[in-house]
């Protein structure tokens, strides 16, 4: 007798190769299918325009805390203070003085356009400083108070000068520089630039009042390495 011939069964499809499973599992949609990167939208020219002069004035204002108590701080703006102190000169031209050899070299490394924005921003404090001097009457302030805000509020414009594709001139274009060539964060690069302006303010300054502003510099660092770091702001 002849076995009858029977159909043999389908075969079960595998999870890889089942299309309707696919389409529908979250694992294998993650394997297949790429997440795309966050688009990058750019400042417009009106918030880059804002942007600076916030900070500007932002960083303005916590040099006139640190003037008014006789501290020094970090960076260029350091370095003039400094330079002010030991030889009577306003801050406002003597920032901009200080300046000046870093943006021959930001305008081979950096281009004209980050210069040119660097400069501006350089002359703004200057300007603001002025104005400061002139319509702000800030009476006695405590100098731990005074070397905290400051330079507190030096930091939050940095921060904000500096995502708005510009800069404070000075140390500001080495950090940058190390941060974008060599992958070095920029608040740490500075750090140990300004480690030696605030020592140099021995030559002007009373230990006491060099350790506090010592201090507040670190602080300063502090708020940039913390907030910008390589690759995590997508503003341009």
């Amino acid at each position: 007798m002849r076995v009858p011939e029977t159909e043999p069964a389908a075969p079960t499809p595998s999870p890889a190769h089942d299309p309707a499973r696919n389409a529908t599992s979250p694992v294998a949609g993650a394997a297949t299918s790429p997440v795309a990167a966050p688009a990058v939208v750019p400042h417009s020219r009106l918030e880059d325009v804002l942007g600076v002069l916030t900070g500007t004035w932002t960083v303005s204002f916590g040099v006139s805390l640190l003037t008014h108590v006789g501290a020094v701080t970090g960076g260029t703006a350091g370095l003039a203070l400094v330079v002010a102190y030991a030889f009577g000169l306003p801050f406002g031209v003597t920032f901009v003085c200080v300046n000046l050899p870093f943006f021959a070299v930001a305008a081979f490394t950096k281009g004209w356009r980050f210069t040119l924005r660097s400069l501006a921003s350089v002359l703004l404090v200057s300007v603001f400083s002025a104005l400061h001097a002139q319509f702000a009457s800030l009476g006695t302030l405590a100098l731990p108070y005074a070397v905290l805000t400051g330079n507190l509020l030096v930091g939050i414009g940095l921060l904000i000068v500096f995502r708005h594709g510009s800069s404070l001139g000075g140390f500001n274009i080495v950090a940058l520089l190390a941060q974008e060539r060599l992958g070095w964060r920029a608040g740490y690069v500075q750090m140990v630039l300004d480690v030696l302006v605030v020592l140099a303010g021995l030559l002007v300054a009373a230990p006491l009042l060099v350790l506090v502003s010592a201090l507040g510099a670190a602080l300063l660092n502090f708020v940039l390495a913390l907030n910008h770091r390589p690759g995590r702001y997508l503003g341009a």
